[in-house]
Parts: structure tokens; sequence; C-alpha cells
């Protein structure tokens, strides 16, 4: 059986983290910023993991399990 090949989008995406969860960043942080406050923009800066729904899809994308 040949090797699963990595998403390359997902392993610039995502990163694991030492008790093997998935890190993630929160999305609408990158442009059209003026119209959002402060306390949002603070709050979108911190990194998040992936939900329990989305994990097994996340994981295969990074050729986990």
């Amino acid at each position: 059986m040949p090797k699963i090949k990595t998403n390359s989008g997902s392993k610039k995406r995502f990163a694991l983290t030492g008790s093997g969860k998935i890190k993630r960043k929160h999305a609408f942080k990158s442009h059209i910023l003026t119209k959002k406050t402060k306390k949002q923009k603070r709050n979108l800066t911190n990194s998040g993991l992936v939900a329990r729904a989305n994990l097994s899809s996340v994981k295969s994308l990074l050729g986990l399990k």
C-alpha cells in the first residue's frame, strides 16, 4: 500500500500540540479590520483547538491515523 500524502494546505494551517491535540488559527483576521472592535481583533489573535466534530477530517488531511 502506498503512503498517504499530507494535504499541503492543511500542514500550513494546523499544528500538533505536545499532548496530540490540533491547534488552529481563527478566521476573519486578515482584512477589513477597521469595522471590527479592538476586543474582537484581540480575541481572534489567540489560537484555538480543532473541534471534536472536525477532528477526524483534519487528521485525515494531515495523514494522521
